[in-house]
């Protein structure tokens, strides 16, 4: 049946925890595990998942098995695998090991893109150009995440139109998504609206995620701006795990589970298992060796009452009988 043009949304829930959750925990984690949660969350109706980091090894050596786990996944019909990949390198070992697409990444702020990346700006954006050449003589798609979208933790606000003309060279250029990235969790609602409905007007064919971070709290108050002003693709990470370098106190993602718990309590069509989420956030704290910020695979869903206590009975009888008696 056709939603009605009343509905709300469809949302497309996209998880990055096994790139951006991973890619900064202390101890390796066995590539046979990060095959199997992959294989999990692929059955749990998630429009697409980032499956790993094409970094030297030894800038990232949480991700250094980036072949042998890409390659080791089981895959899902309609559900998009794809690969971050910082250069030209990077991108002909994921192409190699059968990424579906590549993600593309750069900062907005010259300064964390110095920091993060060891180059200017333009650097960075020549050095992509050369990946998104490879990517269409290859077949494979393009997203271009842009980070510090919202802010930078050194130089502040980031212009709209600094954002706008990164994003335009691109999308030029032939990349078909742009993530617009709230790297140190620095935004608000009103600027995520902003922005967002800013965007879409002036690039209205542009596949647009937005990737949130939880940094200050306001990961899933800003999903909801995000979604009123017509963003319907977004970044997540199981457990809220995650969390940038370079912004101190930085926290996670927002939480998948969380946030696909809230979505589906605000009424918006899904396609997510939450069972099958919440399920494989309980079995990070063993895999990673440390508890996890997410909240709903503490609590529970909403709808998950507790049971009655036993001691109801006797309370419920002295309440009566306190009732009844006479003064």
């Amino acid at each position: 049946m056709a939603e009605s043009s009343t509905a709300k949304p469809r949302i497309h829930i996209q998880e990055v925890g096994t790139r951006d959750g991973f890619q900064g925990e202390p101890r390796f984690i066995p590539t046979a595990d990060k095959v199997r949660l992959i294989d999990a969350l692929s059955l749990c109706g998630l429009a697409k998942i980032e499956v790993t980091s094409f970094t030297s090894p030894k800038a990232i050596p949480a991700l250094a098995d980036a072949e042998e786990v890409l390659r080791g996944i089981r895959r899902q019909p309609g559900l998009v695998y794809t690969s971050l990949v910082p250069n030209l390198k990077g991108a002909e070992r994921a192409i190699a090991a059968g990424t579906d697409e590549l993600n593309l990444t750069m900062s907005t702020s010259e300064t964390h893109n110095l920091l993060n990346l060891r180059m200017t700006r333009e650097q960075s954006v020549a050095r992509l150009f050369e990946v998104v050449d490879l990517a269409k003589a290859s077949g494979v798609t393009l997203n271009v995440s842009l980070s510090t979208c919202f802010g930078c933790p050194m130089e502040g606000a980031i212009p709209e139109a600094v954002v706008f003309g990164f994003a335009e060279r691109f999308l030029d250029r032939g990349v078909e998504g742009i993530s617009l990235c709230d790297t140190t969790g620095m935004a608000h609602p009103d600027q995520v609206r902003s922005l967002c409905e800013a965007f879409r007007t002036r690039f209205p064919r542009a596949q647009v995620t937005l990737h949130l971070h939880n940094t200050r709290g306001m990961g899933l108050v800003n999903a909801l701006a995000g979604i009123e002003a017509g963003v319907d693709r977004f970044d997540a990470s199981l457990g809220g795990i995650g969390g940038c370098p370079y912004a101190p106190g930085a926290t996670g993602n927002v939480c998948t589970e969380d946030l696909v718990h809230l979505l589906r309590a605000q009424g918006h069509p899904m396609d997510v298992d939450l069972s099958g989420l919440l399920a494989a956030a309980r079995s990070l704290p063993e895999l990673l060796g440390h508890d996890v910020p997410g909240q709903v695979m503490h609590a529970g869903r909403t709808e998950d009452l507790h049971p009655v206590p036993a001691s109801l009975t006797a309370i419920r009888e002295r309440a009566l009988g306190s009732a009844s008696a006479p003064d």
